[in-house]
């Protein structure tokens, strides 16, 4: 099974090794037939500590490291895909 890629903002990069990414994905309502808006946060693990508050950052799943954190953020050169 392929692993998912997600695209996001850091909206927290206090914890060692950890970012929190906030994803945004919009969809149909059913009924109403109005653009949806929806967010989520994931904890993804960032070895390098690279990323900062405010940069997009993209995630991808991995076994799960902590209670939280089952994404790791892939290496900002886009080169070396995880996996």
């Amino acid at each position: 099974m392929p692993k998912r890629i997600l695209e996001g903002v850091v909206v927290s990069d206090k914890g060692d090794k950890t970012v929190v990414v906030k994803v945004e994905r919009t969809f149909l309502h059913p009924l109403l037939k109005k653009t949806v808006r929806r967010s989520k946060k994931y904890h993804a693990h960032d070895e390098a500590n690279s990323y900062k508050e405010g940069e997009v950052a993209r995630i991808i799943e991995c076994a799960p490291r902590s209670k939280l954190k089952t994404w790791e953020v892939l290496p900002k050169d886009g080169a070396g895909a995880v996996g």
